[in-house]
């Protein structure tokens, strides 16, 4: 159930594997085949059977593509993980960066003509529409899935127990959820394939997909008010009469038979919908996911869930972080961070699962943004030393993600500047306030200013969205150069920039925080502001902190949140702990 550290694949796997895909592609008569990092239902997660770029190439972020041509192969990785796929892929991969270079203008330089293969249920309608503009004189041919026919140990599809959510945490009953979406749609029906919508449409839980309590299935939402769910059946024997009369099961393999007989206009997001998907429908009409903000929108009691979620987890970080301080440098491990943090939250007796593979990164591990350590990778955390650590839990109440970066013995005058620049960052964004109606993108620049100032930046976003007991990243909002989604109360996201210099070191600084209306102020001429809850209560490492380098405004904040951290946590702590906390919270 929790994390293990052995490799998945690795480099001298890939040209072999490569090779092998190649004489496919001769056989079916096709020029190159596309491998995203996708499953059929189109989430950012997917389970091991599914993982067939890690397969393939021996990549284990959790986005990419390879695209193998007869004479070429190449990988795509955003700037979260160019430093890993440098470690993890081989030399027979081109290492193309991504999205800079698109996968279109990648494809028609290397291939102006031919028969580009793909697996219809790993490619959305909006990819394959994108590919095909820009691709003019590429047949995409629609294939099965030619690394399914190479890989002969791939796993079988996950079959995960799904349990129900309580009422007293969803806040809402699943019928009240079927009877408010249906009456918003625009068509006569909905398909959704997102693992995570159908769990919140449903109030259910699974466990088919690694860190996130999702079931895999398909659900059609009909407009007067029922669900269609394709699920394996064997899966919901624990289920009882949760559903109701208003969801009706069906096999899995009457999916694609039930849309085609579907009449009317039937709702799809080009998104998340696969093509095999689309092709099955007679009148698709395109538009958003309908659970999107509903399920983003958390009510009172997913944000009350969630508070409780991260008070448990702040204790069990903070007995972590004080052992942390007791160990003298070089004697212990990543691996061996990972455990006993692990061990913490498991303490608590509330932990069902981690909420992703935590990242423990010592030194220049640290400036890999996504780092998994392996048994191979492992390497002590030593005097002098930045640790990064990024984790979480899943709680039954809640879904958590922390990064603290940790000063191991004395630190350098350069990561002290960089680290308070990256703490002026977060502080920037947890103390704005905002006009209603702005998205992430206009959030964004607020972390990095500081930075800027430097001539210092991040490659990734500011903050992503965060589910309910559900995925650590969910959509539609995020704080990033690329989110448009105006963000709207009860929205939970990540505040987390960061710096990494390759090679060296990596500073992440990341708490919670949720959307909420803001206090009106006097002679406030804007409608209506919105501003931030902090969720997470779990000291900043001072010792990383040049106070000279912060305003009176940061420096009041940062003591208020240290103060409140204080008094959340004190009075579930032993003697000693206590004492370190009061000791990390002391005054700036």
């Amino acid at each position: 159930m929790f994390q293990t550290f052995t490799e998945t694949a690795s480099p001298d796997q890939g040209p072999p594997r490569l090779a092998a895909l190649r004489d496919k592609l001769a056989e079916a008569g096709l020029d190159g085949f596309l491998v995203p990092r996708a499953d059929a239902h189109q989430g950012e997660y997917v389970a091991p059977r599914d993982d067939r770029l890690a397969w393939l190439t021996g990549f284990t972020g959790s986005a990419g593509w390879c695209v193998a041509l007869g004479d070429r192969a190449a990988i795509f990785v955003d700037s979260r993980y160019r430093v890993q796929v440098k470690a993890q892929v081989a030399a027979d991969f081109e290492k193309v960066d991504w999205p800079e270079t698109s996968l279109a203008d990648w494809i028609g330089a290397a291939l102006p003509k031919g028969r580009l293969g793909f697996d219809p249920w790993l490619l959305s309608v909006e990819q394959h529409r994108t590919l095909s503009a820009k691709l003019p004189d590429v047949t995409l041919a629609p294939v099965g899935n030619l690394v399914d026919a190479i890989w002969p140990d791939q796993p079988d599809p996950p079959q995960g127990a799904v349990f129900a959510q309580p009422l007293e945490l969803a806040g809402e009953a699943h019928q009240d959820k079927i009877a408010r979406l249906a009456k918003d749609l625009t068509a006569g029906a909905a398909v959704i394939t997102l693992p995570d919508s159908i769990a919140w449409l449903l109030n259910i839980r699974g466990s088919d997909i690694p860190r996130n309590p999702v079931p895999h299935g398909f659900a059609v939402l009909h407009g007067d008010g029922r669900v269609t769910l394709y699920m394996d059946a064997a899966k919901l024997a624990d289920l009882g009469d949760h559903l109701g009369d208003k969801v009706t099961l069906r096999a899995p393999g009457d999916f694609l038979g039930d849309l085609a007989a579907l009449e009317g206009k039937v709702q799809i997001d080009p998104a998340t919908c696969p093509v095999a998907v689309a092709e099955a429908l007679n009148d698709p009409e395109e538009a958003p996911d309908p659970c999107l903000l509903p399920k983003a929108r958390k009510n009172a009691a997913e944000l009350e869930g969630t508070r409780a979620a991260h008070l448990r987890d702040a204790l069990a970080m903070v007995r972590f972080l004080a052992w942390l301080d007791l160990q003298p440098p070089g004697s212990l491990t990543e691996i061996a961070v990972v455990q006993k943090l692990e061990e913490e939250r498991r303490a608590t007796n509330a932990l069902r699962d981690i909420s992703f593979e935590t990242i423990s990164g010592a030194g220049p591990n640290g400036a890999i943004v996504h780092y998994r350590v392996t048994e191979n990778t492992d390497r002590k955390v030593q005097d002098g030393e930045l640790l990064l650590v990024d984790s979480g839990g899943q709680y039954v109440d809640g879904t958590t993600d922390i990064t603290r970066t940790i000063a191991i013995g004395d630190p350098g005058a350069e990561e002290t500047e960089a680290f308070t620049r990256v703490l002026k960052g977060m502080i920037a964004v947890s103390r704005l306030r905002f006009p209603k109606g702005l998205a992430g993108r206009d959030i964004d620049p607020f972390a990095r200013v500081a930075l800027w100032e430097a001539g210092l930046d991040y490659g990734h976003g500011t903050g992503h969205g965060v589910g309910a007991y559900l995925s650590v990243h969910e959509g539609p909002q995020r704080i990033a150069r690329t989110g448009t989604v105006p963000l709207e109360p009860g929205m939970i996201l990540s505040n987390e920039p960061g710096f990494y210099r390759e090679g060296a070191y990596g500073i992440r600084i990341e708490n919670l925080i949720a959307v909420e209306m803001a206090p009106k102020l006097y002679g406030q001429t804007v409608a209506e502001m919105l501003q931030f809850e902090t969720l997470t209560w779990v000291p900043i490492d001072r010792r990383l902190i040049d106070p000279n380098l912060l305003t009176a405004d940061e420096r009041n904040w940062l003591n208020d949140y240290h103060r409140r951290v204080h008094e959340l946590l004190t009075p579930h702590l032993d003697a000693a702990t206590g004492q370190w906390l009061s000791d990390a919270c002391s005054v700036i």
